[in-house]
């Protein structure tokens, strides 16, 4: 058979057989270990682990603690999950809804509800299933073949999707008696994914598998309420715009009904932005509205037109921005690299930010002040303003939700939103779209347009802003008196002609490839939307791709 070398990451070169799989070398190398390593990167690209190995590469396995790791092991237990839920509810399907604290939120189709005796079958199936090792087979089928598959299966979902894919070849994975297509690579067999669990969340189920911290145990599901319901409200939106999953968006597209697509989505955005000033307006108590949320979320845009709605109600809102309130230069904390931590709570002059708050709630006039990014001092701003009862306060920024910004506030004198781009849109019924992504596909083009970052720098950024967001946003954001989904179901296919080119730049040489190619991979599944006269320059979107009527503050 002949050997070949290849190079394993923290073990050195060693020789295999000609014609073996990473998986082989995987258990060669690791041996009872081996099923802890999902994936394999090869010069910065994912591989799966049934990928035939080549003389000279470089390889680097990856676990859990991976986010493609991570990705894998996710997608192989929803998959173990669906074969098991088709096989004990013949006739309905499984829909992979959307994550919810530390798991995936799951529903079966046709309003079929899943009883709390009926988790635990499914729970001991699986178990089975994980124990009995059984294969998960890849295989590259013909499109058309696939297609006939899936409208076998009563999945139109992907059938709709996949007839607007412009390849000749899909792959789909096989386990026991069931097919299915994934948006990303599975482990090839069962016994990789030994810890989860399954929780009663009526009508359906959250699934739980171990986070990137820890891959021994399951994080302890804290229930979200606030959050659910928007995405229920998400949910009734897509029903509304008869719009659940990408392969209606793109017959859309197709068809031409796009233009109604983007109006009605733009319209539901202000009745909701309304009805936030219409109960603002309804309390005389509140007089201080925060609104926080995470990185490329649309809080800017979204606070202006929140103005504008307390405006249409008779309200004189003034704008205060946390940024104006970092401490200098010399005394902004550090992170554990030695790096400022402008994320952190202790970055903001809270006494400053609070004593300038409960003079301007008493009637006293204050002069705002500015914070110079260059010098790394707050400087006077000229600018005073004075407040009465006509005239709330809208505080925007990263703590904003943080009971400890505020302190010295009562809570019954503020309104706090939490606003974040939460996907009315998933793939099919088992690809969900993360929020992550969308935001890091806002941000990228933010970046290159207005920013002056280039993709590199944002990806690199965008790592460290995820760690502030875990830290400083995601605790507080059930504290929140209302929630604002910014996501917009046709946006994506606006984005893509921006930032497709931008991550066709990422060189295999970077670290960043990986996840590159996956967004572009991602992006592909998208028809585009070239005509964007019909997107209103008040739109949310705007904020990204330009063209906005308000001025950034």
């Amino acid at each position: 058979m002949g050997k070949i070398k290849v190079f394993v990451d923290n073990i050195g070169e060693i020789s295999i057989d000609k014609g073996a799989t990473l998986e082989d070398i995987s258990n060669l190398v690791y041996k009872n270990d081996y099923k802890k390593y999902l994936g394999a990167k090869i010069e910065n690209e994912v591989f799966h682990l049934r990928t035939v190995a080549k003389d000279g590469q470089k390889i680097k396995f990856i676990d859990i603690t991976d986010v493609d790791g991570h990705r894998i092991y996710t997608r192989t237990l929803g998959l173990i999950y669906i074969t098991v839920c088709e096989e004990m509810f013949p006739g309905y399907n499984v829909n992979i809804e959307h994550s919810l604290g530390e798991g995936f939120y799951t529903e079966l189709s046709d309003k079929r509800t899943i009883s709390f005796s009926e988790i635990e079958k499914i729970k001991k199936r699986m178990l089975e299933i994980i124990e009995a090792d059984v294969p998960i087979e890849r295989e590259k089928i013909n499109r058309m073949d696939a297609l006939k598959i899936f409208k076998e299966k009563g999945y139109e979902d992907k059938f709709k999707l996949y007839s607007h894919v412009e390849k000749d070849e899909i792959h789909i994975y096989k386990i026991l008696n069931h097919i299915d297509s994934f948006y990303g690579y599975v482990a090839p067999s069962t016994g990789y994914v030994k810890i989860f669990d399954l929780k009663y969340y009526y009508p359906g189920a959250i699934l739980l598998s171990p986070n990137q911290q820890n891959q021994t145990t399951i994080p302890e599901f804290v229930e979200q309420r606030k959050l659910a319901k928007v995405f229920k409200e998400a949910e009734d939106w897509a029903d509304i715009l008869d719009l659940g999953y990408l392969g209606s968006l793109n017959d859309k597209i197709m068809d031409g009904s796009i233009d109604e697509v983007i109006r009605v989505s733009e319209a539901l955005h202000e009745k909701k932005i309304a009805s936030f000033a219409d109960e603002i307006c309804k309390d005389e108590s509140i007089n201080l509205i925060m609104i926080a949320g995470p990185s490329s979320s649309g809080k800017t845009t979204f606070a202006q037109r929140l103005g504008v709605q307390l405006k249409v109600n008779g309200k004189r809102p003034i704008s205060i921005s946390i940024d104006d309130y970092f401490v200098d230069r010399e005394d902004t904390p550090k992170n554990e690299y030695g790096e400022y931590d402008f994320e952190a709570l202790e970055a903001i002059d809270l006494k400053r930010l609070n004593k300038d708050l409960i003079s301007l709630l008493e009637g006293s006039e204050v002069e705002l002040p500015v914070y110079n990014f260059i010098s790394g001092r707050s400087e006077p701003s000229g600018i005073k303003v004075k407040v009465d009862e006509d005239h709330p306060i809208i505080v925007e920024g990263l703590h904003a939700l943080n009971p400890n910004l505020t302190s010295s506030i009562p809570e019954k004198n503020k309104y706090k939103i939490y606003v974040s781009a939460l996907t009315q849109l998933n793939i099919d019924a088992h690809n969900r779209i993360p929020t992550t992504d969308t935001r890091i596909l806002r941000r990228i083009v933010r970046d290159s347009k207005f920013r002056g970052n280039d993709i590199e720098r944002t990806f690199k950024l965008w790592e460290l802003v995820r760690v502030g967001e875990e830290k400083n946003i995601f605790p507080y954001q059930e504290e929140a008196d209302a929630m604002f989904d910014s996501s917009l179901v046709y946006e994506l296919t606006v984005l893509k002609k921006y930032v497709a080119p931008l991550l066709k730049e990422v060189d295999r040489e970077s670290i960043y490839y990986s996840e590159a190619k996956r967004l572009l991979k991602f992006l592909n599944y998208f028809k585009d939307v070239e005509d964007e006269s019909i997107i209103p320059p008040t739109s949310i979107l705007r904020e990204f791709i330009g063209g906005s009527s308000f001025k950034k503050r």
